[in-house]
């Protein structure tokens, strides 16, 4: 872990100012530059976010490909991990991986997070995943072994590119779920957004400032990410509309040529 920013300055409210609902926001995130550990906060909640969804879709993707393998144990594998890790909360998990598998004095809480938000990931990632798969036409693949491609060029060329255009909207949510659900790292002492927003209530007894400052902060990012994957979405399907706008035409110049 690391911090965004250290204390350097601090600011001092006018002479006279009245203890109304200014000076509750000078207490809360003004004094002693607290609004510092909000934003430190928030670097955590970050890294174990985007760190948790990127090993989650290796793994989600993996075991996806289990669920549709014509190995029967390894389907029942994956249908075990699936049913152990969906059917269980996340912040028992959290506490199984921080008190049971992950002891050691050294190990850093935020390998502890990551693994632990990643495996949890991982189990929703390869549903949405298998569900992309399967949305692929059988044709699609057929006609890919007829030109020659082998299983693993027919998936990598044909089958992915299309299972993750049809699987993002549902991997789009699951990363703001993620990233919303970190707000429990602090059962296991970490100082996520959440923690940082308690730890100044402890100090001023006011839970109303720090609590709906993180809950702006929490909608602001999520606002903001909803937008930028809304626009790749629209993106992937424009570039959709044209690839299919392109083979009508080139079917009508066959036609008209024949």
């Amino acid at each position: 872990m690391f911090t965004l920013l250290s204390a350097t300055t601090t600011w001092n409210p006018p002479p006279g100012w009245e203890e109304g609902f200014l000076f509750r926001i000078y207490q809360n995130l003004l004094h002693e530059n607290r609004w510092q550990s909000l934003l430190n906060g928030l670097s955590v909640t970050a890294q174990v976010t985007v760190f948790a969804l990127i090993a989650g879709l290796v793994i989600g993707f993996v075991f996806a490909l289990m669920r549709i393998s014509k190995f029967a144990p390894l389907r029942w594998l994956s249908t075990l991990y699936i049913t152990m890790i969906r059917g269980t909360p996340t912040v028992v998990q959290l506490l199984i991986w921080r008190h049971v598998i992950l002891t050691g004095r050294d190990t850093p809480l935020l390998l502890v997070a990551i693994v632990a938000f990643a495996v949890n990931s991982s189990a929703y990632v390869c549903e949405i995943m298998r569900g992309g798969i399967m949305a692929v036409d059988k044709g699609q693949t057929e006609a890919g072994r007829s030109v020659g491609l082998s299983g693993f060029q027919n998936m990598r060329l044909i089958v992915m590119p299309q299972a993750i255009k049809n699987a993002l909207p549902s991997l789009s949510n699951e990363f703001i779920t993620l990233f919303k659900e970190t707000s429990i790292l602090g059962f296991i002492a970490m100082t996520d957004l959440t923690r940082a927003a308690n730890l100044i209530i402890s100090h001023t007894f006011d839970a109303f400032i720090p609590y709906f400052t993180i809950a702006l902060m929490y909608l602001t990012i999520v606002i903001i990410l909803s937008w930028l994957l809304g626009k790749l979405e629209r993106r992937l399907r424009k570039g959709d509309s044209h690839i299919e706008t392109r083979k009508i035409l080139w079917g009508k110049r066959r036609i008209k040529r024949s």
